[in-house]
């Protein structure tokens, strides 16, 4: 317990603070209810107070020399493999996370870390021609300054750190929100292996509150140039229209409703372990998840009876019971918004082949199918554990089914043809989809992002150079130029 008090608070520059609000974000565990700590929320003022500091020592951070900027991510990289089983234990205790999500997650922000390294010492700049004789044109690619950074609950140490990380790496500083049902891993955690490992002070900031408080404030501050935001559609487009009002640049990972794809050729046995992957992971808690799975008509029988079959035998409960695949969802609020959302569905007319029963926070996983095609919850985010199993005739309509809705995040279809898969992946409307795999995926060298409203903008690998920092133009005249007048 001391661990989360300890981490619970405001960091900023520099200094672990409490907040000046008049309220409390309490900490919950999501499986059993025990209040992990009370953090008192960060006012505007606080706020302003962060970027302030950012905005100072940023200046000094991007004249340092890339192999110092390199230096401090490397003994970050160290203390959070050091730290690993912290960490872990963390993510079960404030998120409901079983320990192979758990460290999952871990693992993959050490490889965000491991790629941040090598960003350090990426070129930054470049030589142009020049039309005019005499004439020299720099490109140099400079950090934009201050990046405000807004982050999830589902995945929060992991999506933190692959805008922090690279931000910090290019010479930028940051100033993070995250999210209030993960105040620690999403935010006191990361402060406290980058104070660990050397971070001068005021380059990482951590403010917990709630737009409750602050309003706007966070987006709207004139020291960020760039807004790095994961969460839903509806929150981003309202971050996007008021960051669009002040000129910043926004980042945006939104709301998916992903499809996973079993052709008439696939493996069966193959495909199902996937689909139970890809929607079952972090009790579905995940943007890129498999909501539905469209299985081929001739295939249907077959897929339907090992799918269920799997889905059924998943375990729900403790996280910390090593046989559990399906712990808590986040809160009561979203348990008992999962439990209507499956009702209503029913009462609609479709059937419930698997249903388990929910538990305080934990949703027993559920597969429903005979939706009708116009079902409003075909076309929705679901971040639970509830299955949608849907059948389709030929590939032309899959395609159809894919692509309809407003959302095009990730995706997969299976089949035993490769550039099958490829041709068909080609054709749909999405920022990610994947052959013959699950729909859950992050890499650190490839970007990661969505089309329609999944998103704006992408993260990882080379678009992060693209994400935080801008381009200036220089150009020098060795000669003499011939001016009209």
């Amino acid at each position: 317990m001391s661990f989360f008090h300890e981490l619970a608070h405001q960091y900023i520059d520099g200094e672990w603070l409490t907040g000046s609000g008049s309220w409390d974000i309490i900490d919950f565990n999501p499986y059993n209810g025990e209040k992990l700590a009370a953090v008192t929320v960060a006012t505007a003022l606080e706020v302003d107070r962060a970027y302030r500091a950012a905005e100072r020592a940023q200046r000094e951070w991007a004249s340092v020399n890339p192999y110092e900027r390199r230096a401090v991510l490397e003994r970050a990289l160290r203390i959070t493999g050091e730290r690993a089983e912290e960490i872990a234990e963390a993510i079960i205790d404030e998120l409901g996370g079983t320990r192979p999500r758990a460290r999952y997650e871990v693992d993959g922000a050490t490889e965000f870390l491991r790629e941040a390294i090598r960003q350090a010492l990426r070129p930054s700049g470049r030589l142009l021609p020049a039309v005019g004789d005499g004439r020299e044109n720099r490109l140099y690619r400079l950090p934009v300054g201050v990046v405000g950074v807004i982050s999830a609950f589902n995945f929060p140490f992991l999506v933190t750190m692959k805008s922090v990380a690279p931000a910090l790496a290019l010479g930028n500083a940051v100033v993070v929100k995250p999210h209030q049902n993960a105040p620690v891993v999403g935010g006191g955690l990361i402060a406290k292996i980058f104070e660990d490992a050397g971070l001068p002070a005021g380059l990482l900031n951590v403010v917990i509150t709630d737009s409750a408080e602050i309003g706007d404030a966070f987006i709207e501050h004139p020291v960020p140039r760039v807004i790095s935001f994961t969460g839903s559609d509806r929150v981003g487009r309202h971050i996007a229209a008021t960051a669009a009002g002040a000129f910043k640049r926004t980042i945006l990972e939104l709301s998916g409703n992903s499809a996973l794809v079993v052709l008439e050729d696939a493996d069966v046995d193959y495909a199902v372990r996937s689909a139970v992957f890809s929607r079952f992971l972090h009790q579905g808690q995940v943007s890129m998840a498999a909501n539905r799975i469209l299985v081929d008509r001739s295939l249907a029988e077959e897929f339907t009876a090992k799918f269920t079959a799997e889905v059924a035998a998943l375990r729900a409960g403790d996280p910390r019971d090593p046989e559990t695949r399906i712990g808590p969802v986040i809160n009561a609020f979203q348990a008992d918004a999962l439990g209507a959302l499956v009702d209503r569905a029913v009462a609609d007319g479709a059937t419930a082949l698997v249903r388990g029963p929910t538990v305080g926070n934990v949703v027993g996983p559920t597969v429903l199918t005979g939706l009708a095609e116009d079902s409003p919850l075909l076309q929705q985010e679901i971040l639970g554990p509830v299955a949608l199993l849907m059948t389709f005739d030929g590939e032309e309509e899959a395609v159809r089914l894919v692509n309809e809705g407003p959302y095009g995040l990730s995706g997969a279809v299976h089949t035993r043809d490769a550039e099958r898969g490829v041709k068909f992946a080609q054709r749909i409307v999405s920022g990610m989809f994947h052959v013959n795999d699950s729909t859950v995926h992050d890499d650190p060298l490839v970007a990661f992002g969505g089309e329609k409203t999944s998103g704006v903008g992408r993260l990882n690998g080379e678009a992060v150079v693209e994400a935080f920092t801008t381009q200036r133009w220089m150009s020098i005249q060795h000669g003499r130029s011939v001016f009209p007048y």
